[in-house]
């Protein structure tokens, strides 16, 4: 979303300029799927410069942060154009820099990648970096078993500059030709009645039941998170709506903060988007995004029911009302709304299913519907001033998230390429082998501990990156598949949403109901249970994962995970007496690793 500083700043005289350059972004973006094969050391590069302007210049708060931001945007674009322009000549360099100039050059992008990423989402990720890029440099010099032999600087900084690895890498590739084309898709629905939709469909489903502003704030951040991939985001729209509603109601502050919390941070593994992770997941396993998504369907869904089961466990202790009939949208407004969001989900998936070209040749097409649908208001009328309007959201939006995640990659792909040159990831690998004494059970815990904390600082898909490129050879090692290891590591990299110290969104949520952040964090660890569980229950029930190969298997292990689950989520939230609690729980688990033992 905008910034109160950066939509005023859009507003200003510079306004049409941004707006064009967002058309110029996105337009690029979408034609290099139209089009055809462009060199990768064009396409990476330019993605990169569409992106610096909006990182550094628009989202500046400060003139003396506009003014250093055109600086860096400078420096980054003409750096990031030169390899562009000499792509043919830089690939027959092989990643090896000729001269003091290409080192200059070098060095200006991954300072400049790292000053982006500092900019959009703070110091942890690029400290990381930058810690990656010092053990490059110097890691000879470290004694014992973690030193490396050295490379040389010219080697070193090329493979990361010049070269389709490091900065230019397949994680790039994702950002340039997945991620970007489904943000827009997300912030073209976003623009227009898509999130009023699903609000209305939410309420229509569960607005009369018991506990029902709860269970609409459920489903809603439920798909609208699967389209904003972030739960930061989630919160912060769909949270203005149900925790409002939820507080006139009486619910609890902290419940209510609570539910929008972990309701938001399951979009991020709702089908079909689940934000970048799922795309960076393609790259990374080399399995089609359709199969990662038949494989992360019914875990999905398994953690939106534990969700359902304590809302119903919180009833019994809490008179949680329903909707007021005036607060439920009529008939006509549910089919009507719904439509803003069906018409492109259907494109895409037509395309994905039927028609059989790339998911993201399918966003495309569905942009296009959904961009028809920007003319359109709620009332299915045209206003062209409104249209305009929504027009405009769409291309900022678009523009500015593109850039966020853009800068994301690029900085968690100088970690990878560290990884990759100096051996490092292979002997942190080994590290869990030694430290989990080679046993499959310690290794995740320890990989789960591991993406925990980094997690707490870096974004969800960076943490995913950089936590499965260390820990997923050790877990397949011992025994996973790789989609399996993917989706432990994944999942793991979003309890930090929830999970304190640090836990984006409990903090917006309790800030929006204005609640002591504390009490929403626990009472959202046992809301969320599942988010902790059903990763592990993944290992132990492999045939939850097998939905496109064994429908019937994967369908019964579901159903013996959400028995597991109920029980688990109902003993911690509704059982009075704690022997029951006990019992319960532990019957819970019993059920949902019970997957062990029978296979």
């Amino acid at each position: 979303m905008l910034s109160p500083q950066t939509d005023a700043y859009s507003k200003g005289p510079l306004r049409f300029a941004w707006l064009a350059l967002a058309v110029v972004l996105v337009g690029f973006h979408l034609g290099l799927i139209f089009s055809g094969l462009v060199p990768n050391l064009v396409a990476r590069p330019l993605h990169m410069a569409l992106a610096l302007p909006w990182i550094f210049i628009f989202s500046a708060r400060t003139p003396l942060g506009r003014a250093t931001g055109a600086v860096w945007t400078a420096l980054g674009v003409a750096a990031a154009g030169w390899v562009a322009w000499n792509h043919g000549a830089l690939s027959d360099q092989y990643g090896f820099l000729e001269g003091p100039f290409q080192t200059g050059i070098a060095a200006i992008l991954l300072l400049t990648v790292l000053e982006a990423a500092r900019r959009a989402i703070g110091w942890p990720l690029p400290t990381v970096a930058a810690l990656a890029l010092a053990y490059g440099l110097f890691g000879q010099h470290v004694p014992g078993q973690f030193g490396h032999s050295g490379t040389p600087l010219a080697s070193f900084l090329g493979t990361l500059t010049i070269a389709e690895g490091g900065i230019w890498g397949s994680l790039t590739a994702v950002s340039v030709g997945v991620v970007a084309i489904f943000v827009i898709f997300g912030a073209v629905l976003n623009a227009g009645e898509a999130g009023q939709g699903f609000m209305n469909v939410a309420a229509a489903a569960a607005g009369r039941l018991t506990g029902g502003a709860a269970k609409v704030s459920l489903i809603s951040s439920a798909l609208f998170g699967s389209i904003s991939g972030s739960a930061s985001a989630n919160v912060a729209s769909t949270g203005a709506i149900t925790l409002p509603a939820m507080a006139r109601l009486g619910y609890p502050r902290r419940l209510a903060g609570a539910v929008e919390a972990v309701a938001s941070s399951g979009g991020q593994i709702m089908p079909p988007l689940m934000g970048a992770g799922a795309f960076v997941m393609v790259e990374l396993t080399g399995v089609p995004y359709t199969g990662i998504m038949a494989a992360a369907l019914i875990p999905a869904f398994l953690y939106f029911f534990t969700v359902w089961v304590g809302i119903n466990g919180y009833a019994r202790h809490y008179e949680l009302k329903g909707l007021a009939a005036e607060d439920q949208p009529a008939a006509r407004d549910v089919v009507l709304t719904s439509l803003f969001f069906l018409v492109p989900f259907s494109v895409l998936l037509w395309g994905m299913f039927v028609a059989g070209v790339t998911a993201q040749y399918a966003a495309c097409q569905a942009i296009l519907a959904g961009a028809v649908l920007l003319l359109f208001n709620r009332r299915l009328r045209i206003v062209p001033a409104e249209a305009a309007e929504r027009m405009e959201r769409a291309c900022l939006t678009a523009a500015r998230q593109v850039s966020m995640i853009a800068s994301i990659i690029l900085c968690a792909s100088i970690v990878i390429g560290v990884l990759s040159i100096t051996g490092l990831g292979v002997k942190l690998t080994s590290l869990i082998l030694s430290g989990s004494g080679g046993m499959l059970w310690p290794s995740l815990l320890l990989t789960a501990l591991a993406c925990l904390v980094l997690g707490m600082e870096v974004p969800t898909t960076a943490a995913y990156v950089i936590c499965v490129s260390v820990a997923g050879p050790a877990l397949i090692q011992l025994g996973l598949e790789p989609l399996q290891a993917h989706l432990f590591v994944f999942w793991f990299a979003l309890l930090s949403t929830i999970t304190p110290p640090v836990c984006g969104a409990v903090f917006i949520a309790a800030g929006m109901i204005e609640e002591n952040w504390l009490k929403v964090a626990v009472t959202a660890m046992a809301l969320g249970v599942g988010l902790y569980v059903i990763p592990l229950g993944m290992v132990a029930n492999p045939d939850v994962l097998a939905l496109a190969s064994a429908p019937g298997a994967a369908v019964l292990a579901g159903l013996r995970m959400a028995l597991g689950l109920g029980l688990l989520s109902y003993g911690l939230i509704a059982a009075h007496r704690l022997a029951l609690r006990i019992v319960l729980v532990l019957s819970g688990a019993a059920v949902v690793f019970s997957g062990v033992v029978l296979s």
